[in-house]
């Protein structure tokens, strides 16, 4: 088994490297000369990387094939602000020599206390058409088993093995929580659409070799439009399961990017989806800053590069070299309960 010592987010400018990593996406280009070029995009668990390859084009196109793991020679580089591989050599690797797990990101809490957590919710669900229809997607079976490893995008926040499930399970937590603290709300439609709100994902995305990728289904209707038929679908099966009552929940997942221009075919027009499409656009920018922070040495705030997602730059401090400080843990733990 190879061995795997230099990770994307320890790069830094003028060293040199030798080291293994995922080839996320190649890219031909021509000089003006009209000599050849490719440009490689490369990831391990903790990120991803671009860079260059001038010489013997031809030969190295063959070895970087997406979703393959390659050994790499060079030097770190900045270009226009940015950190950059100078590649000066390519290799193959066999997939039986290395360890994947360094190279697919991956959710950095705990896969099975997510999914106990989630059916936690589900048992404490009291509608019992909306429970029945939970347990088809998550009990047992292949739906629950492609949830627990899904991403949750392709990019931007919570896109990596088991973002799904953390994504479903922080907003469907944070609405159990919210649906005690305002009066008048469905507590089991609001923790149902949830939970269900991105389940169309699981056919909008695929995830092989790592590298997240949208399939024709997926590009053609989009994971609200696929959500609310599988839910339709499933309900369906469901012996006198309330049309109106399913009308909300599909209503629920329709609605939860918001607004029309954020892809949404309707608004929200009920308390619950409202109190949905505002807890799960906080939810991804909340990750989106979580993952930032992980990536700073310290805990000092300091400003961050222009985030293109926000539309912003910002103010933020680390959670320390390892990711998170006790007092965080500590809390984050002390929370949990309560939430999930």
């Amino acid at each position: 088994m190879m061995e795997k010592k230099l990770f994307v987010d320890g790069l830094k400018e003028g060293d040199r490297f030798e080291d293994l990593f995922l080839v996320k996406n190649v890219k031909l280009g021509e000089t003006r000369a009209g000599k050849p070029y490719l440009v490689l995009t490369v990831m391990d668990k903790s990120g991803e990387v671009s860079g260059p390859v001038w010489d013997n084009v031809p030969a190295l196109q063959e070895i970087c094939q997406t979703g393959t793991v390659v050994r790499l020679t060079g030097m770190v580089q900045s270009y226009r602000d940015a950190l950059q591989l100078r590649i000066d050599g390519v290799s193959r690797v066999a997939e039986a020599d290395v360890d994947l797990g360094h190279f697919y990101p991956a959710s950095p809490r705990n896969i099975q206390e997510m999914a106990d957590g989630l059916q936690a919710l589900v048992l404490g669900v009291s509608n019992p058409f909306l429970k029945k229809l939970l347990n088809h997607f998550f009990k047992k079976g292949e739906w629950w088993s492609c949830f627990q490893a899904a991403p949750a995008a392709k990019g931007i926040h919570h896109a990596y093995i088991g973002g799904l499930l953390e994504h479903s399970l922080s907003v469907a937590g944070v609405a159990d929580f919210l649906a005690k603290h305002y009066a008048g709300v469905d507590r089991s439609l609001l923790i149902a659409g949830a939970l269900l709100h991105d389940i169309g994902k699981l056919e909008e995305l695929k995830m092989e070799g790592g590298i997240v990728e949208y399939t024709v289904r997926g590009r053609l209707k989009g994971h609200l439009v696929i959500g609310s038929e599988m839910v339709a679908q499933a309900a369906g099966k469901i012996d006198n399961f309330p049309e109106e009552l399913l009308e909300q929940l599909q209503h629920l997942i329709l609605s939860h990017h918001g607004r029309q221009e954020f892809g949404s075919p309707t608004v929200p027009m009920t308390v619950e989806a409202f109190m949905l499409s505002f807890l799960d656009d906080l939810d991804a920018k909340m990750n989106i800053t979580e993952q930032l922070r992980r990536k700073m040495d310290k805990k000092e705030r300091s400003w961050t590069d222009y985030q293109r997602s926000l539309e912003r730059y910002l103010y933020l401090g680390g959670f320390g070299e390892k990711g998170q400080d006790n007092e965080t843990a500590q809390s984050a733990n002390s929370r949990q309960p309560s939430l999930f």
